[in-house]
């Protein structure tokens, strides 16, 4: 591959449709159902929808330098991608291999999440409670036949269940607002009184695992009609929906509840704080629902990792730092075919060590993921970040202004702190002790030293194949 043009994914994608590839891969339900009362509960209480705020002002300054730096990154890979560009080769090779682990992580942990989802729904439906891993197995299936084929269809499926996950909640927060809530619509969480009330720092950490997967605007750039345009346009959209939609449905709850009562509703049963939300002001059926729609909103969460993993892989193979195979494109679907069909056979094997391990699905599972893939993209961010400003001071690129050149400095800044409060509540975030947590903290450092490593011996390798200029 190497003398001729390599084979190239392809795809039609638009603005609307990456939106919804990234909308999905945050699992805006699951967010709402598993992040909000952690947020609640352990953090600042009412005042935990000024978190998701907070956290979307972080993510919009991060993106000023990224969208900025777009039109000057062709190659596939996202973060990496632009490491590379800024920062040379070796550290590219690291975030590459940073990223694989940090979505290999939350992918994993969606996978425990949705067995244990499913198995409890057929539990309380049918009677039976066949174990997470089998139900894990079953759905396993159908992600991977919709990621071998071409993206669009996974971008359809994607849209429908984006649409019905984001129509009931927005139902809900009608209801309660337009019900006056528990004791009348206050506002009060935007109140410096309530946003101090608690840690704020918990509920802003929270918060932003609930944009895990946002960097989706950029793995699909060669799928992509118009990526110059669409990339820039489809990233704000996507932080300000998210954003938005979190701190409108977060703040719809502590309403539906009360001010003083829904942090003591959220730390005695966290788990089922946004049901029961919905059968007080929508009634039973709509707990049926939502349970119904949060296994859908599971599953599209895992497709969209399964198609972002799949497409960092394929970036990996083209730079050699993987086998070759993994770099094939289906002739038909323009998919990375080969690819995907080594994610499903990854998830397949750490489905079953896990079960074999016999770890819970929620607590051991996907609290434990979760938290290595949080740390390990805020460490994608900040090398993103570094990467942008060398880059801009560097080269200079005409038509940037000043403005868009030093935002990198900013969001460096801010993502310095997201770090300091990631790896000072860490143990919260992985839900294990303090040694197991800072254990599965290093996994994403030394997934990047590796990377780092690998791309470094690569290029050794390749300078000394390479023939001595004849004498003169």
């Amino acid at each position: 591959m190497r003398t001729g043009a390599r084979p190239r994914l392809s795809g039609r994608l638009g603005t609307a449709s990456i939106v919804f590839m990234v909308l999905a891969a945050a699992a805006p339900l699951t967010v709402i159902g598993g992040n909000v009362p952690l947020a609640i509960g352990l953090g600042n209480g009412a005042g935990a929808p000024v978190g998701f705020l907070i956290a979307a002002a972080v993510l919009l300054i991060f993106s000023v330098g990224f969208v900025a730096m777009t039109p000057h990154v062709t190659r596939p890979g996202a973060f990496s991608a632009y490491v590379q560009r800024g920062l040379g080769e070796v550290p590219g090779g690291g975030t590459a291999f940073l990223a694989l682990a940090a979505y290999t992580a939350i992918q994993a942990g969606i996978w425990g999440y949705l067995g244990g989802a499913a198995s409890g729904f057929l539990q309380h439906h049918l009677g039976a409670a066949p174990p997470w891993w089998a139900c894990s197995a079953v759905l396993l299936v159908l992600v991977g036949v919709l990621g071998y084929r071409r993206i669009e269809l996974s971008s359809k499926v994607l849209g429908v269940a984006l649409v019905c996950e984001l129509g009931i909640v927005l139902v809900l927060d009608a209801a309660i607002l337009a019900g006056g809530g528990a004791s009348g619509i206050s506002g009060a969480s935007f109140t410096p009184a309530e946003i101090g009330s608690g840690p704020l720092g918990i509920a802003v950490l929270f918060s932003i695992t609930g944009f895990i997967g946002f960097e989706a605007t950029a793995v699909f750039r060669h799928e992509v009609r118009d990526p110059d345009r669409s990339i820039p346009r489809a990233t704000y959209t996507a932080v300000l929906i998210i954003g938005l939609f979190y701190a409108l449905s977060s703040w719809s709850i502590v309403e539906g509840w009360g001010v003083a009562a829904v942090r003591e509703r959220a730390r005695q049963s966290p788990d089922d704080l946004m049901l029961a939300t919905a059968e007080r002001y929508l009634g039973p059926v709509a707990g049926d629902v939502l349970q119904v729609l949060l296994l859908t909103s599971l599953v599209a969460c895992v497709l969209s990792f399964h198609n972002v993993l799949a497409r960092y892989q394929f970036a990996l193979a083209g730079r050699g730092s993987l086998p070759a195979a993994l770099g094939r494109v289906h002739p038909r679907h323009g998919s990375p075919a080969t690819s995907s069909l080594v994610q499903t056979a990854t998830a397949a094997a750490l489905i079953a060590l896990f079960a074999v391990l016999g770890l819970d699905p929620l607590t051991e599972i996907f609290g434990s993921m979760a938290g290595v893939a949080t740390l390990g993209v805020v460490l994608l961010m900040l090398l993103t970040s570094v990467a942008a400003l060398v880059f801009f001071a560097r080269e200079r690129p005409a038509g940037t202004g000043r403005v868009r050149r030093l935002t990198p400095a900013a969001a460096i800044a801010v993502l310095l702190v997201a770090l300091w409060l990631v790896v000072s509540h860490f143990p919260l975030v992985a839900d294990s002790s303090v040694a197991a947590a800072y254990g599965l903290g290093a996994i994403p450092v030394l997934a990047f030293g590796l990377g780092c490593l690998l791309t470094y011996r690569q290029l050794t390798a390749r300078a000394r194949r390479r023939p001595a200029p004849p004498d003169r």
